[in-house]
């Protein structure tokens, strides 16, 4: 499922969007995970079981047995690079359009597939847990990332 990719939808859809200077710090930060796809799914899914329930391949398997596999890997790059095209786009108003083109068709697909608001909640903490303690991180970083969320966030539940 491509909700997971939210996560990583780090951008500015919204009433505030990133300006340039907080879309290069996040990006900045996501620079520093983005090559550690399967990790990051990993940490999502070991965070919250829930999540890997929602996905037919990995249902129902041991975390340890599917981390491995190439659907994995597959599903996990799907996720960071939806989130890296979106932080592309990030920072710039002409781009804004665009982000909340990705950012609705990720929401209507996930709607479809019973994706709940507590679900990407759930995935945010887990990104977010994992990019902070994976890549330099202070208020500021911190900040422009919640910020970037609230925004992807906004677009997304106005459409569950």
């Amino acid at each position: 499922m491509k909700f997971l990719i939210v996560l990583a939808c780090i951008a500015a859809a919204s009433a505030a969007p990133l300006d340039a200077d907080q879309a290069a710090l996040v990006r900045g930060a996501w620079d520093k995970v983005k090559h550690s796809e399967v990790e990051i799914l990993a940490a999502v899914f070991s965070a919250y079981p829930d999540i890997q329930a929602r996905f037919p391949k990995f249902a129902g398997k041991e975390l340890s047995s599917i981390k491995g596999s190439a659907d994995f890997a597959l599903h996990a790059t799907r996720i960071v690079s939806f989130i890296s095209e979106v932080l592309a786009l990030a920072g710039n108003s002409a781009t804004a359009p665009a982000i909340e083109t990705l950012v609705t068709e990720l929401a209507n697909n996930h709607k479809n597939r019973g994706v709940t608001k507590d679900q990407f909640t759930e995935f945010r903490t887990a990104l977010t847990n994992y990019v902070s303690a994976h890549a330099p991180w202070g208020d500021n970083v911190a900040a422009a990332f919640n910020q970037a969320f609230d925004n992807v966030y906004a677009t997304i539940f106005a459409r569950l």
